[in-house]
């Protein structure tokens, strides 16, 4: 499909294309690979996930990415699927519900096909949230929070003290009260990266790592897309879906007015190793201002900080002794982990933390950014969306909510990227 508009770009008439000179774009076709029905930019988890489904779909997919696959925020997540606990009030927290319901009730049919496929496991543990209030404050908003989601008809479970232990024995004794989210659960975000890259291969997606900053190649008049430039090569492309993250905002090649108003919102978490395997806890656990979650070889996840920092990406001393101190107030038996690492990552934050999925200004963009603290939940409902956008099923009720265009153009960034 991508064919025609390749071999219109060649009479080009004389200006810029893209910021590329015209006399450039005969070299870069030179050097310029078959063309595809799509280009993914960005390895992460939205990224790998559109990739595969558009290429199920009868596709021809190339993914380029500009570090090592999964090298992001997708890497430094906890995997917590979690559309109960993280609900928030407001129309946007109900919005952010709707979506993440959507995309929950969708990851254990995706875990079994991803599994099948590949033959690897990807971590997935069905065994719910526990929210726990460790004093009288914490507890009176337990209840606040429990009676909103009871408002709103989400399964929550108001849980005594007693009760709260008897579910996480591990917990500190001085507990005051629990709220149990059963249907959220959680997945091991690095072992479904690895999973996806391989069911990508095996279903024939280019993948293209360590591609450095790549932008987008435009026609004369900045409307309509031709494909990929970068690293001195054209990637021609029917469409391309922009699945950059905390980076989207900065994507080159885009006129200032088209760019989202995507920021990066810096995360610290710590890993922990349990030397006598896992079993301290059985499932994700939070309190204000923390969250656990256990992996199967006994890695404890602690995190994560929520920071306007731009696109700093160094670990610091004063949030690690914050989270640390959080997690041993409520699981007093962490002092005894070995800390394996320190990890910090950017999510893709925008105006009211909705995602943006759907066409950019420019004819043949697709967004799939935005997904601030969700992009792990929200992966299979966005490649669900994004393949059905591309073969032209723009039916979903959900794409109005997440429409790029509520938005309008990118407020000035935050910083520039690294």
């Amino acid at each position: 499909m991508a064919v025609h508009r390749v071999a219109s770009a060649l009479a080009l008439a004389a200006g810029l294309w893209g910021g590329i000179a015209s006399e450039e774009i005969v070299a870069l076709y030179s050097r310029s690979e078959a063309a595809t029905d799509v280009a993914v930019l960005g390895g992460g988890i939205i990224g790998l996930a559109v990739a595969w489904r558009a290429r199920q779909r009868g596709l021809t997919v190339r993914l380029i990415e500009r570090d090592a696959i999964g090298h992001g925020a997708s890497s430094v997540a906890a995997g917590m699927l979690a559309p109960v606990t993280e609900v928030e009030l407001g129309a946007h927290g109900r919005t952010a519900l709707g979506l993440g319901l959507r995309s929950a009730s969708i990851w254990p049919g995706f875990v079994a096909e991803l599994e099948g496929l590949t033959g690897m496991e990807v971590g997935f543990r069905a065994s719910g949230t526990l929210m726990v209030a460790r004093d009288a404050d914490e507890a009176r908003e337990l209840e606040r929070q429990l009676a909103f989601r009871e408002s709103i008809g989400v399964r929550a479970l108001r849980l005594r003290a007693s009760e709260t232990r008897a579910r996480e024995p591990s917990l500190a004794p001085t507990v005051r009260a629990g709220l149990e989210a059963p249907d959220d659960h959680s997945v091991d975000p690095r072992r479904v990266l690895v999973a996806l890259r391989r069911a990508c291969e095996l279903t024939g997606v280019e993948i293209e790592e360590r591609a450095g900053d790549a932008g987008l190649a435009l026609d004369a008049g900045e409307r309509r897309l031709l494909g990929v430039h970068g690293a001195g090569a054209l990637h021609p492309a029917e469409h391309v879906v922009a699945a950059c993250g905390a980076w989207s905002g900065a994507l080159e090649g885009l006129p200032a007015q088209a760019r989202p108003a995507v920021r990066p919102v810096k995360g610290q978490t710590v890993r922990l190793r349990d030397p006598s395997g896992p079993g301290l806890l059985r499932g994700a656990v939070r309190c204000q201002g923390a969250y656990l979650v256990p992996r199967a070889d006994g890695t404890l996840v602690v995190g994560a900080t929520v920071e306007e920092r731009g696109f700093e990406r160094e670990a610091t001393a004063g949030a690690v002794h914050e989270l640390l101190h959080e997690a041993n107030e409520l699981v007093p038996g962490i002092s005894e982990l070995y800390l394996e690492e320190l990890a910090v990552g950017l999510r893709p934050g925008s105006p009211d933390n909705l995602p943006l999925i759907g066409p950019g200004a420019c004819e043949g963009l697709i967004w799939a950014t935005g997904h601030y603290r969700n992009g792990i939940l929200l992966a299979p409902l966005t490649a669900e969306l994004v393949s059905g956008l591309l073969l032209g099923e723009s039916s979903d009720p959900l794409l109005a909510a997440c429409d790029p265009a509520r938005l309008g153009s990118a407020r000035a960034l935050e910083g520039q990227p690294a």
